[in-house]
């Protein structure tokens, strides 16, 4: 239903923008203009009223995703075992859904949650560029004893990210990007992701 509508969409701003551009072409033709320059102008008109936002989104998410994205592992499970002796057999995991915290920040908004007596997660969403959908994410592992960051990932994306559509700019499809995975960080993906995967499941269930 969502897709039909967005065609029906586009295509009645697209029957608008012929007309307009007809309208310009005809104008310029009867009052002794250019016409090549009035239609080609109402063309540049009609593609801006809507799509202004695409080329600074896309230039702005390449630049992120190129220069601050990646993964970083501050510290792997073998030294914080090391470092926490007989510490992981006394732990309980916890269920995301049982209780978490959503704090606004300047710019967005952190959603954090345990994971056992030990961890917690810190998920920081921000907008970055003014104007468009840009958004910064930073996912972190934390001992909460300590308040050391285990591992970190940074990710950039933009449009509306998850949820219900909150306003009608929430429907420009054309500047929705998933997020990136970035060639910063000290770690790659994989062994990122290892890492997360052992310390977020450390821990008998509850």
């Amino acid at each position: 239903m969502f897709g039909l509508t967005v065609l029906v969409v586009i295509g009645l701003y697209l029957l608008v923008s012929i007309g307009v551009v007809k309208w310009a072409v005809r104008y310029a033709r009867e009052n002794g203009k250019s016409t090549k320059r009035w239609g080609w102008g109402a063309v540049l008109v009609m593609y801006l009223l809507v799509f202004w936002d695409w080329i600074p989104t896309v230039a702005a998410h390449k630049y992120y995703c190129a220069t601050e994205a990646g993964f970083w592992v501050y510290k792997t499970p073998e030294q914080w075992q090391k470092e926490n002796p007989g510490v992981m057999e006394t732990l309980v995991r916890k269920a995301v859904s049982d209780e978490y915290k959503i704090e606004k920040i300047n710019g967005g908004f952190n959603t954090s949650y345990d994971v056992n007596q030990r961890l917690k997660v810190s998920n920081m969403v921000i907008r970055i560029v003014p104007l468009l959908g840009n958004y910064r994410q930073e996912f972190l592992l934390i001992d909460r004893k300590t308040n050391f960051v285990l591992t970190r990932q940074v990710s950039f994306g933009a449009g509306h990210s998850s949820g219900a559509p909150n306003s009608v700019f929430d429907f420009k499809f054309w500047v929705n990007f998933n997020e990136c995975s970035g060639a910063a960080g000290n770690s790659t993906p994989v062994t990122w992701g290892l890492s997360e995967s052992f310390f977020r499941n450390m821990g008998e269930k509850k």
